[in-house]
């Protein structure tokens, strides 16, 4: 089955500490604020569940997604020093997912390859 959705979504999964999470939602406010500009963004936002912070996102191709970490990458290591990140999915056709392994390694990601699906 060919597949006609190309969009690429990380799925980042945090824990954070009761006495940060306001902190923590602070720093939600300035990615999203940073992420607005972003061309190939094609949606962002944080959901929560106690003190745990999910980011949805999803992204025009790889190099969209790439942009968005260069874009966002200070701000996370700020986050990072109040909150661990205890999981992290990457989804998207292979293609493009070829071109995230290694720039993405580093975080320790899980990649899923998007095999059946389509896009409105």
């Amino acid at each position: 089955m060919s597949v006609q959705d190309k969009c690429y979504t990380i799925a980042p999964y945090f824990k954070v500490s009761s006495s940060n999470l306001g902190t923590f939602k602070e720093f939600c406010e300035q990615f999203v604020e940073k992420t607005k500009g972003e061309s190939k963004c094609l949606y962002y936002g944080f959901s929560f569940d106690g003190d745990e912070a999910h980011c949805r996102e999803g992204y025009a191709d790889a190099e969209g997604l790439l942009a968005h970490l260069q874009n966002i990458g200070a701000l996370l290591e700020e986050a990072l020093k109040i909150s661990t990140l205890t999981r992290l999915e990457v989804h998207g056709p292979e293609e493009e997912l070829a071109k995230l392994r290694e720039p993405l390694a580093h975080l320790k990601p899980q990649f899923f390859i998007l095999e059946y699906g389509f896009r409105r």
